[in-house]
This record gives structure tokens, C-alpha cells and sequence, in this order.
């Protein structure tokens, strides 16, 4: 009588192919467990912030510390405060539940993952505007040209000196003039004579808006290209710098970012023109929503149903371009020609997050510093060139070069806040190559973690710098 079973399987071997769907099954189950442990820590480090905020000095602007009680927000002062080594306790189990949350997203629901988004950016909306005095700012140029008649452009906040809005604004820009898009400074003109609590509100409300939506645009573009969306939602909307720094800080980065996931998602479903034009309004909130441009013309050299594709993507940005000209030069005049040499100078100023600030400022060489800039600067050129030549020759693809740009910008910029992350998640959430997720997290981990540094009383001693 033959031991063999049905088409020839001996009892043990079939045993053995039982226990390969279990043993998945169980590391499946440990997965998903991680992640909704991980999703645990995010809602509970985002309510631990935001609670925590008004009491907690480094978690405010410094031109509103302590914080007036208009400006604390519906959880108040009752908080408690948070110490440098709870806060940096706080922010590390934060940064480490996104990792996991990231890396376990396939095996979460959809509903848990955007739920978690929502809630967290509900929770850092209703916190106290938290890190950066760009919110101050924002209004200040407003206030400038809507109510005073002063050129932002060619005029910094201290041309108000008078004005209520003054102490708010960071002591290191109220001489310089507005570094933000043409569209952007227009459009905050509408907030220009509200309260500076009221303006608060809207600049951090924009921003979650903005947030969510998107987290919704890279959701359908990553369905298009083929990638998890859930993973790619989770990459982009439970990112700490983006949640804490850019949401919490009312930062018009998080605008940018929303125009300009709607032009990559236009460019994916190849409405050209909607597309180039959508990344050119996007860059007239921020300039650097123009790197993604030339990767997008350098891809579309195809054809398709008589229409030229590079084309119609130069059509749609030459219309935006011309949008965003007749708006400037109709409100600024000329004025606003001098953004590019006001940028110029913020970035020659540099900070202690990049490497050449970190150089000048931390290590006192200045000089070491300025040519480390100019170094690292041409670094960045040459490497934006490579990638423009691989993505026209058809050897890499034209959004994963613009990722690895994003990322060669990030690493050589003379300026680096927490919150310019952002620029580069949604591109990293949609790429082919999943390196780009990888890089991603590392380079929110390491930004936190200099920004952690910053926290700590005399770290250039422990340094032992």
C-alpha cells in the first residue's frame, strides 16, 4: 500500500507546505501589531506635544515665550511643561513609532492609517503655533504692503516698528525683506487686518488643510504609478517634521506642497499643460517648487495621440509663469525682482542645521564655512545635471530624479529647517525606486535629531567643540 497521498504528496511534506501559509500568517499578524502599536505612540506623542506646547518653552517661537494666554490655543496653559530630556524622550518615541508605522503601512487598514493623519493634524491645529516666527512674518509683509504701503519685497517688517504685530516677528529677519512667492504674499494679503491670534489660526489651518490634501493627491498618484498607497500616505502624513514643524508651524511650505502634489498627479495622468501650469502657481508660493519642472520636460519627449507631450507641459508652465508675472509686477512692480537676491543673501546667512552654518556657526569658521557653501553648491549643480541627462536619455525615471535632486538639495543647502522635509516626501511616497523611502526616513531622523540637539544646554561642550 503506497504511503503517498493525493498527486504524490508524502504526509510530511504536506505538513511542511501547511505551515508556510501559517508561519506567514503569524508574521503578518506581528506586523500589523507593530504598526497599530507604532500608530498608539504617534496619537500619544501628538497629544503629549500638543498639551504640553504652551508650557514648554523650546515648543514655542521665541518671540512668544512664555505665551500670552490669547495665543495658547483651547488646551491652554494647564498643561505641563516639558523639560529637555522629556521633550527629547517625547520627540524620539515619536520619530521611532513613524519609522515603524511606515515600515509595517502594508499591513494596515486604510481607515487607521489616514484616521491617524487626521487626527494628528487636528491635534497640532488646536496646539499654539509652535517652533518657527515665520507665522508672525507671514502677516508682517502682509501688513506692510495692505495697510502701510511698504514694498515687501524691498522692504523688511522693521518698516512697521509701530505696528502691534513688531515683538512677534524672529529678531533675525524683522530687516529682511519677504524671501516667499509673489502669489503667496498676494494671497496672505487677505489676513492682512485680522488679529494676530485669528491670523494664527488660519496660517496653522491652511496648513493642515493643505496637509490632507496632500496626503489625497499622493494616495491617487501612488495608485497610478503602481506603489502601495497606504504606505505612501503614511510616509508623507504621519511625518513628525511635516506634522510638528510644518503643521504646527502654520509654514506655507505645506501650501507649496499641496499645489505642486496636484501638478505631479496632473503630469501622471498626462494632462500636460494642467500640470506645468500647477507646478509654476506652486513655485510662485515657494521657488523650490520649480525643481520639479525640468525632470517632468526632460521625461515628456513622447507623442501621444498627435500630442507633443514636452510640449503642452511648456505651454501649461508658460501660462503659469505668465500668471504669476502679471500678478507680481500689477501689485509689487519691479520690486519683486529682488526675491532671488533676498534669497541669495538668507541662504549666504545659513544656519547651525546645515552643513556649512553648522561649519560657521558651531565651529566659529566662518570662512571655512562660506567656501564649504560654495563648495556643496556646486556640488548640487553637477548632480542636477546628472540626473537631468539620465532622465532624458530614458535611463532613470523623471520623478525618482527629481526625489534624488530633492535630496542633493536638502544635503548641500546652506539653509536647513526641520520643516523642508516636506519638500521631498511626496516625490519619495510615489518613486519607482524605493530607495527614495529609505533615504526619506533617514533624512527625517537625522534632521530631527539635530534639531534635538539644538535642545540640549551646551552641546558644542559635549561635542567637545
Amino acid at each position: 500500500m503506497s504511503v503517498h497521498g493525493p498527486l504524490g504528496a508524502t504526509p510530511q511534506s504536506a505538513a511542511i507546505e501547511l505551515t508556510v501559509p501559517a508561519l506567514d500568517a503569524r508574521r503578518a499578524g506581528s506586523e500589523t501589531r507593530k504598526g497599530l502599536i507604532a500608530i498608539a505612540g504617534l496619537l500619544l506623542t501628538g497629544v503629549v506635544i500638543s498639551v504640553s506646547a504652551a508650557q514648554t518653552d523650546l515648543l514655542l517661537p521665541e518671540s512668544v515665550r512664555p505665551i500670552p494666554h490669547w495665543l495658547a490655543g483651547p488646551f491652554g496653559t494647564s498643561g505641563p511643561g516639558l523639560g529637555v530630556p522629556a521633550l527629547i524622550v517625547v520627540l524620539t518615541l515619536m520619530l521611532i513609532s513613524y519609522v515603524v508605522a511606515v515600515q509595517a503601512a502594508e499591513h494596515l487598514s486604510a481607515r487607521v492609517v489616514l484616521g491617524t493623519i487626521a487626527a494628528l493634524n487636528a491635534l497640532v491645529l488646536l496646539a499654539p503655533p509652535l517652533i518657527s516666527t515665520d507665522i508672525f512674518s507671514y502677516q508682517a509683509y502682509a501688513r506692510m504692503g495692505s495697510l502701510y504701503g511698504a514694498n515687501p519685497y524691498l522692504h523688511g517688517p522693521h518698516a512697521i516698528a509701530l505696528d502691534p504685530l513688531y515683538p512677534f516677528i524672529g529678531a533675525k529677519w524683522v530687516g529682511t525683506p519677504t524671501a516667499y512667492g509673489p502669489l503667496f504674499t498676494v494671497f496672505s494679503y487677505a489676513l492682512a487686518s485680522v488679529s494676530i491670534a485669528t491670523s494664527v489660526l488660519s496660517y496653522k489651518a491652511i496648513a493642515a488643510v493643505a496637509s490632507i490634501v496632500t496626503v489625497a493627491l499622493v494616495w491617487n498618484a501612488a495608485r497610478l504609478r503602481g506603489v502601495d498607497p497606504v504606505k505612501a500616505a503614511a510616509l508623507v502624513g504621519l511625518n513628525p517634521l511635516i506634522v510638528v514643524y510644518g503643521v504646527g508651524g502654520g509654514h506655507n511650505d505645506m501650501l507649496m506642497l499641496a499645489v505642486l502634489a496636484a501638478g505631479l498627479y496632473a503630469i501622471l495622468q498626462h494632462r500636460e499643460r494642467s500640470g506645468g501650469c500647477l507646478t509654476l502657481l506652486a513655485s510662485g508660493i515657494k521657488l523650490t517648487a520649480a525643481l520639479l519642472l525640468p525632470f517632468a520636460v526632460a521625461a515628456e519627449g513622447a507623442t501621444v495621440r498627435g500630442r507633443n507631450r514636452r510640449r503642452d507641459l511648456l505651454i501649461g508652465a508658460g501660462a503659469g509663469a505668465a500668471l504669476c508675472a502679471t500678478v507680481s509686477f500689477a501689485v509689487f512692480g519691479t520690486g519683486s525682482l529682488h526675491l532671488l537676491s533676498t534669497l541669495n543673501e538668507s541662504q549666504s546667512k545659513g544656519d547651525w542645521h546645515s552643513i556649512p552654518g553648522f561649519i560657521s556657526t558651531r565651529l566659529g569658521l566662518a570662512p571655512v564655512g562660506h567656501v564649504a557653501s560654495m563648495v556643496l553648491a556646486v556640488v548640487f549643480v553637477i548632480t542636477l545635471c546628472w540626473l537631468l541627462r539620465r532622465v532624458w536619455l530614458g535611463e532613470m525615471d523623471w520623478v525618482d530624479g527629481a526625489g534624488w535632486a530633492t535630496v542633493a538639495l536638502l544635503v548641500t543647502a546652506s539653509s536647513l529647517l526641520p520643516w523642508y522635509v516636506a519638500w521631498l516626501m511626496p516625490l519619495a511616497a510615489v518613486a519607482a525606486d524605493r530607495r527614495l523611502t529609505r533615504a526619506a526616513l533617514i533624512m527625517t531622523a537625522v534632521i530631527e535629531g539635530i534639531q534635538m540637539l539644538g535642545y540640549i544646554p551646551h552641546a558644542n561642550s559635549l561635542l567637545g567643540l
